[in-house]
């Protein structure tokens, strides 16, 4: 079946938990170690397994062939009780997993990353301190006081992929420091979550903008750096960072090189180095420990390699 096709079929399946009725909520909350990535390979069999747990979940949380999902307001009127936090948070990484790696068409891409979103700002406002001092003072003051970290990273990294579709709009909503506000939380919390994630989300957010000199939220090259640094082991281009890498094993997840090459050295022009970094990629082994993010950063890497030749 095609997969916008499937897509579809999903959207009026997951109601009625047809594809999930063989996983329960325990089965599907062990596809999401904490703090890890989701426990499935990048293969049918690993989209499957997490298609079902994302059923078994929101029917736990009693979504209904009525709720609709591109409705902040539906999320927002679910009762949930919160114990089941968890659960919520597994779905804001589960709709951002989906999108990210499994869905391949843009529209369906956004629909994933909005559900996602929608799941973190719903996690969020569960804690009763969250939403009273957003009622009051905003949703920045709010984020700069919360802890859940992971419902603060998910919703970040949902609502960030969601805005390259509609940068516009991101724009107008005044999206970007909301953006910047939640992942900069993240780095205070704690710093080595999700294997040091937020280094490698703000070297991204950075790098990642259009060149705007003038303008606040405006490519940053220098500050793209500044973050990924940390995180990777290139001491020709860190000799700034005190104390890179952070730790010993920066290369084994292989999203840290990869934001590198992408956002900061294609970004200048450095296409050698950006070949030497992606090639690297390519011949290190995917492992076990990162195998479903591994595997995705080898097929982006091999992608990017062919623009970056076509410039040396």
């Amino acid at each position: 079946m095609p997969r916008r096709a499937f897509f579809f079929v999903l959207l009026l399946l997951l109601p009625f938990g047809v594809l999930g009725q063989e996983m329960t909520v325990d089965d599907a909350l062990a596809l999401f170690p904490e703090g890890e990535d989701v426990a499935v390979l990048m293969d049918e069999a690993g989209q499957t397994a997490l298609e079902a747990a994302i059923v078994a979940l929101e029917l736990a949380l009693g979504v209904t062939t009525l709720f609709d999902h591109t409705n902040e307001d539906a999320y927002a009127a679910l009762e949930i009780d919160r114990e089941n936090t968890i659960l919520v948070n597994a779905l804001s990484q589960g709709y951002y997993t989906w999108g990210d790696i499994f869905l391949k068409e843009k529209d369906e891409k956004k629909d994933a990353f909005t559900r996602g979103q929608y799941w973190g700002l719903k996690s969020l406002r569960m804690s009763e301190a969250f939403a009273a001092e957003e009622l009051r003072h905003g949703f920045i003051d709010a984020v700069h006081q919360a802890t859940d970290i992971a419902a603060l990273f998910w919703t970040y990294g949902n609502w960030s992929r969601k805005d390259e579709y509609e940068p516009v709009q991101a724009v107008f909503r005044n999206d970007p420091p909301k953006l910047v506000a939640l992942i900069e939380r993240c780095l205070e919390l704690d710093d080595a979550f999700m294997d040091y994630a937020a280094y490698r989300a703000l070297a991204a957010f950075w790098g990642g903008l259009p060149p705007a000199p003038l303008i606040e939220f405006g490519q940053k090259l220098p500050r793209a750096l500044s973050y990924i640094c940390p995180v990777i082991d290139e001491p020709g281009y860190c000799t700034d960072c005190s104390n890179c890498p952070l730790a010993e094993d920066v290369d084994a997840y292989f999203e840290n090189r990869l934001i590198f090459a992408e956002y900061y050295l294609m970004e200048k022009s450095l296409w050698a180095d950006a070949e030497r970094v992606l090639q690297s990629i390519l011949d290190d082994p995917i492992g076990e420990r990162f195998a479903l993010y591994n595997a995705y950063c080898q097929l982006r890497a091999a992608e990017l390699i062919g623009a970056v030749r076509e410039e040396l």
